[in-house]
């Protein structure tokens, strides 16, 4: 029944946003120079490795330049990417993970490699569902990269303070799972970009 609901409501989402997906990809080619999407790899269910896939939102070479953890005001921020950060459209091409089968639209955020090892025992119990684009945590935190300007170190204190924080949240969820709160996330997710 989730698969289900996955594969259709992803196809009625990405005909409907076909349009701004192109516009989006005008925008971020005028803006810097480099690909539309940004592809990395995250963590997915039974701890299978998959391609994520979001628009492109840091300079190309922003992986040299600093670390996995991007706070408010980071420089590699493109301007266009401010935007799209702010708004989290630049979430919105992890419909096409959902249609693939690698998400869901409700589960716990995919993590990359380096904190999922550091947690490993924690995401034996989390991996168990596939990941998701929404959900307890994605909605708490969904100013994050403000949260994280707070810190002296933001790496250190996603570390530290917030990842702990969300793997309760991620926890509380795959306990929870059902249609019913699978709905309710959906309603929130949506209250919660409405409300800004």
């Amino acid at each position: 029944m989730k698969r289900l609901f996955d594969i259709f409501s992803s196809l009625f989402i990405l005909l409907i946003l076909l349009p701004l997906f192109l516009l989006i990809a005008i925008l971020i080619r005028l803006d810097s120079a480099g690909p539309v999407f940004f592809i990395q790899k995250r963590v997915g269910q039974n701890f299978m490795p998959f391609d994520l896939y979001k628009f492109r939102t840091m300079v190309v070479d922003a992986s040299q330049r600093g670390p996995q953890i991007t706070s408010a005001g980071d420089s590699r921020i493109t301007k266009i990417g401010r935007f799209l950060r702010k708004t989290k459209i630049d979430e919105l091409p992890q419909i096409i993970n959902v249609l693939k089968g690698d998400m869901s639209v409700v589960g716990p955020r995919p993590e990359v490699l380096k904190y999922v090892e550091m947690f490993k025992d924690d995401y034996k119990n989390i991996l168990k569902v596939k990941p998701g684009i929404t959900d307890y945590a994605a909605i708490e935190f969904r100013d994050e990269e403000c949260v994280l300007k707070k810190f002296k170190d933001p790496e250190g204190g996603y570390i530290k303070e917030v990842l702990p924080l969300k793997i309760k949240l991620y926890n509380k969820y795959v306990k929870e799972r059902s249609l019913s709160t699978d709905m309710k996330l959906i309603f929130l997710t949506l209250w919660k970009i409405v409300k800004g």
